[in-house]
């Protein structure tokens, strides 16, 4: 790889952007800036091509403004002409000077510490996101609410302690809870990836049509906006990288892949390798957050189980070797057994690690893409998601996942049990009735 001084920082150039026609390029931070000093940033390009991104940044399909003095929330309802209603982009009040481009169309001449780079890493993570996406959809994906609007209104905003999308905007403000400094969500491409998730899932699936959606959609949503955002974050060559030299190949140990949204280095919002099961959610639920987990859970271990096929087809592991991981996965005893084993492997094929987990990102980007597709928001449920996997399982590959899909879904109870009713009084942060499901009119 290549770099690129940007006031000391070091920028990481993926090799592959050299050889392609070039989009317009930004940089971003693959991994919350405020978990290391002088944090690198990576340069990524998005579909657009160069010049066709304007000020702001504004484009085709989104567009960025950075209001002043706006200190009410999208989605917020208030008073109106013909009584309360949902209040919506776009906003129509003064705003910061905006993010410029280069000479060239491109936004990788903004200083992180110059206000209008917020407003280009904002637009650039969400547009690389829906990119990824889209080419795993092969499709363009429209907004859910292309009924009232064209382009998705990226908006900054600093009093919010949150980050939300909704009926034409994506809103993001941030959070004092570290040491009372401020860190904004812009700037977190987990966030900014996750949000966009949850619009990709209104788009493909929908909404409820009477407004009252089982606890499994819910669940689903946070679970599907995880995973969107951990396999954006796997098409940045830094983390892919960083990644299995921390690890040697182990997925299963604790590493950044596994967490979500890091605002320190001891805090996270979720946690993918997780052992929670369908079974402490028969009861009831609060918090589809964690009524998420067993279904995030399941998928990760089915990432990670296809990964070790996809090693042990290029002869980077032996058959013995995976079986063992299957045997001990779980075990107190699985880190001090197989750490040794691919510590040894990874050194032999380095490369050929990285071609396995990128070939098992895009093998379940693609599965889930092709899954969700089947799903329908009035029908939706944990063991109906496995359904639609093993279905696109067979089609694409002749039922080749089919065992690593049961066996996982079935160690989460999914199939087995379902969510109970959610009980009385959600918790604070709960989605199931908030801006993101808010419909206008």
């Amino acid at each position: 790889m290549t770099g690129h001084d940007t006031g000391g920082r070091f920028v990481n150039y993926p090799e592959q952007i050299e050889d392609e026609e070039p989009g317009t390029r930004f940089l971003l931070y693959p991994q919350s800036p405020f978990l290391e000093p002088d944090a690198p940033l990576e340069l990524v390009e998005i579909s657009a091509p160069q010049g066709s991104i304007g000020p702001g940044p504004s484009g085709p399909r989104m567009y960025t403004v950075n209001p002043v003095g706006k200190t009410t929330p999208y989605g917020a309802i208030i008073p109106g002409p013909n009584g309360p209603g949902m209040y919506l982009p776009p906003w129509d009040g003064y705003i910061h000077p905006p993010a410029m481009p280069d000479e060239f169309g491109n936004f990788i001449h903004i200083d992180p510490t110059d206000p209008a780079f917020e407003a280009a890493h904002l637009y650039g993570s969400a547009h690389f996101t829906m990119d990824v996406w889209q080419g795993y959809f092969d499709r363009q994906i429209p907004w859910h609410f292309a009924r009232d609007f064209d382009r998705l209104e990226l908006s900054l905003l600093p009093s919010l302690d949150n980050a939300h999308i909704g009926w034409g905007f994506l809103e993001t403000g941030g959070t004092h809870e570290h040491g009372n400094e401020y860190r904004p969500y812009s700037l977190n491409f987990d966030v900014v990836a996750h949000e966009v998730g949850h619009a990709i899932i209104y788009s493909v699936i929908g909404m409820p049509t009477d407004g009252d959606a089982s606890g499994e959609y819910y669940g689903f949503h946070e679970s599907a906006a995880d995973l969107v955002a951990l396999l954006a974050s796997l098409h940045f060559g830094s983390v892919v990288d960083a990644l299995l030299e921390n690890t040697r190949g182990n997925l299963y140990t604790f590493n950044r892949l596994s967490r979500f949204a890091e605002l320190s280095d001891n805090a996270q919002i979720r946690i993918a390798a997780n052992d929670r099961t369908m079974s402490e959610f028969a009861a009831g639920w609060s918090s589809e957050h964690a009524l998420s987990e067993p279904l995030t859970g399941a998928m990760f271990d089915v990432f990670v189980d296809i990964y070790h096929e996809r090693l042990l087809v290029h002869g980077l592991i032996s058959a013995e070797e995976e079986d063992l991981s299957d045997q001990l996965e779980g075990t107190p005893e699985y880190s001090q057994v197989m750490q040794g084993i691919f510590d040894k492997r990874y050194a032999e094929n380095p490369e050929g690690f990285r071609i396995a987990l990128i070939e098992a990102r895009d093998y379940l980007g693609t599965y889930l893409a092709d899954a969700w597709e089947r799903l329908d928001a009035d029908m939706l449920s944990y063991f109906g998601v496995e359904k639609a996997l093993l279905a696109v399982d067979q089609e694409i590959s002749g039922g080749a996942f089919r065992r690593i899909i049961e066996g996982n879904f079935r160690m989460r109870d999914i199939g087995l049990t379902t969510a109970g009713p959610r009980v009385p009084d959600p918790d604070e942060d709960s989605h199931s009735d908030s801006v993101r499901t808010q419909v206008p009119g």
